[in-house]
């Protein structure tokens, strides 16, 4: 980078003063939050953030060096909540993602549910029906998620020859419950990450996170 585009002394002083205020502001929103979603915490937290990457990009460009700390930024997290202060209704978005490890013990336990079904008739119909679900993974994972609830499955999936993906929970926020069907055939066409109060999420990189944290903390090269 040339001199002349470089910040001034005077910019970088400015930067790391407003790292310091906004420490203050996060700081004083922690001590007087309402509970553990409030948007005054969120909204000093996103301030800290986007003034922890101001400084530490003019310090590098002014004196190439950086800050010894990382605050995620805002591509680490929702967007600013702009959703109703008081809900009155709200929508829980769930997705679970899950591989066919074993087919096999897919195919077998979905037989064994179709077998045991009380309510099958003794037909020619239902027994060719009962043949496809032992023989096709398509038709298994239908009977599967007829018999059993979404957390059943998340708590036995190993048993039905099934690895756990990402997965999370959206908790969103609206003014009003729709009309009855009214979403029913595009159900996650409107998911709005400005409309989430709180969200919940699962995935192996969070643990691979955490293996290089301790691997640094040991010094492990």
């Amino acid at each position: 980078m040339s001199d002349a585009a470089q910040p001034s002394a005077a910019e970088v002083r400015a930067a790391a003063d407003a790292v310091k205020a906004a420490l203050d502001r996060h700081l004083e929103a922690v001590e007087r939050r309402t509970g553990d979603d409030d948007p005054a915490v969120y909204d000093a937290f996103n301030a800290l953030a986007a003034a922890a990457e101001a400084y530490d990009e003019r310090l590098y460009d002014r004196y190439d060096e950086v800050t010894p700390f990382e605050i995620p930024g805002a591509d680490d997290s929702l967007p600013p909540y702009t959703g109703p202060e008081e809900p009155n209704a709200l929508s829980v978005l769930i997705r679970r993602d899950y591989a066919v490890v074993e087919p096999q013990r897919l195919l077998a336990q979905a037989q064994r549910i179709a077998d045991l079904d009380p309510e099958a008739e003794d037909s020619a119909e239902d027994d060719r029906a009962a043949a496809v679900v032992g023989k096709s993974v398509h038709a298994a994972l239908g009977v599967l998620f007829g018999e059993y609830e979404p957390d059943e499955i998340a708590s036995r999936h190993k048993e039905f020859g099934l690895e756990e993906g990402d997965s999370t929970l959206w908790v969103s926020a609206a003014d009003e419950l729709p009309e009855p069907g009214e979403w029913l055939s595009t159900p996650f066409d409107h998911a709005d990450p400005q409309r989430v109060v709180c969200r919940f999420d699962v995935s192996a990189v969070f643990d691979e996170d955490e293996l290089e944290d301790e691997d640094d903390l040991s010094g492990t090269p």
